[in-house]
């Protein structure tokens, strides 16, 4: 079988592409160019940077397989940095991750993959792909730490038909061994925890390159009492406790974010507690299931028991059996049933009911 293999130049995708040419798949490693430096370069730091496609060509070129760095930084600024900073702008928390695995990553190498020639695509993602019957179905990595199940809760039975995620069913740690053993350069190189077009930088001065947010508003307790000042609402998410206003008897935290008129809202942790939101631009794998769901409402939190409702074709009611805390707008509420993913959507600021 010809496979098209998503190489980001870490160790994950490195051994896919090991691990499917000891299988006797014809395999063509492919790196997508997504941010470019000021002299149309690749950036330096972050993910998916010049060093990064260097390891890949280096492991695709011990691997004996070919391998092309595809340039798609048009498609990334347009639907992920556009929307980051949009977000920002709107009182929102961006994922971007997901924001590309959504608009621009597997579009693309399932496009390429057909101009190749090629019957799969497989990445480094943990995550695992189970036939039912003549449907697919998105499932939990049993790996549970590293699994990247929630940041791709947009893919549908057709997608998954087509893709393959061979890290399903292994440790992080036996990745290292397979990348050690084949003597795979990428073999103890650290995940990149960086947001690939901001890097180590703070991403507020990314922001305020970029957008014209410099109106200053209010911060104000859930009373209503006046507390502080800021320079702009990109710098603050739902849940944050870091840069509040000092002098509080008991930490303070942000519980809400008014576009309108640019204030800020902080309160006690009790006061982040949220019983039911909604989520919009809603995408399911196969079919909705209504019972026995559980929602992550950050990529690796917690499972949180919970029941839905259908408000229209796009909007789903996500009531919680238990309040949780810190569900920010603009993050993705991405829904199970066990290990199954059943699909999900990005958190909606209107009717956010709390629960305190």
């Amino acid at each position: 079988m010809r496979i098209l293999v998503a190489m980001s130049g870490g160790v994950d995708s490195s051994v896919v592409a090991a691990l499917l040419k000891e299988q006797g798949h014809e395999v063509i490693g492919v790196t997508m160019k997504l941010w470019e430096g000021p002299e149309g370069e690749m950036p330096e730091t972050g993910c998916c940077t010049a060093s990064d496609s260097e390891d890949a060509r280096k492991v695709a070129s011990k691997l004996d397989i070919p391998y092309y760095v595809l340039d798609y930084t048009e498609s990334f600024s347009k639907n992920v940095v556009d929307n980051f900073i949009d977000m920002y702008a709107q009182g929102l928390t961006p994922n971007p991750c997901v924001e590309c695995n959504r608009s621009v990553k597997f579009d693309h190498f399932l496009n390429q993959a057909k101009k190749l020639k090629c019957e799969k695509v497989a990445t480094g993602h943990y995550a695992k792909i189970i036939k039912n019957e003549n449907f697919y179905e998105l499932h939990k990595a049993d790996y549970l730490d590293k699994d990247q199940s929630y940041v791709l809760h947009m893919l549908k039975s057709d997608d998954l038909e087509n893709i393959l995620f061979p890290l399903g069913e292994i440790t992080k740690p036996e990745v290292r061994q397979i990348a050690a053993r084949l003597g795979l350069k990428t073999a103890f190189k650290k995940d990149s925890q960086d947001i690939c077009f901001v890097g180590k930088k703070d991403y507020r001065s990314f922001v305020e390159k970029r957008i014209d947010l410099t109106s200053a508003g209010e911060i104000f307790d859930v009373n209503g009492n006046k507390v502080g000042n800021h320079n702009g609402i990109h710098e603050f998410t739902v849940g944050q406790r870091k840069g509040l206003p000092g002098g509080q008897a008991t930490p303070r935290y942000v519980t809400k974010i008014n576009v309108q008129n640019k204030n800020v809202i902080i309160g006690e942790q009790k006061d982040l507690l949220v019983g039911s939101f909604i989520i919009e631009d809603v995408s399911i794998v196969k079919d909705i299931e209504y019972d026995n769901l559980t929602v992550q409402t950050r990529y690796n939190s917690e499972d949180l028991n919970c029941k839905i409702n259908k408000i229209s074709d796009n909007e789903l009611l996500v009531e919680l059996l238990e309040p949780a805390s810190s569900i920010a707008p603009g993050q993705f509420g991405v829904l199970f049933s066990g290990t199954k993913v059943i699909g999900g959507g990005r958190i909606s600021s209107k009717l956010m009911e709390s629960a305190s």
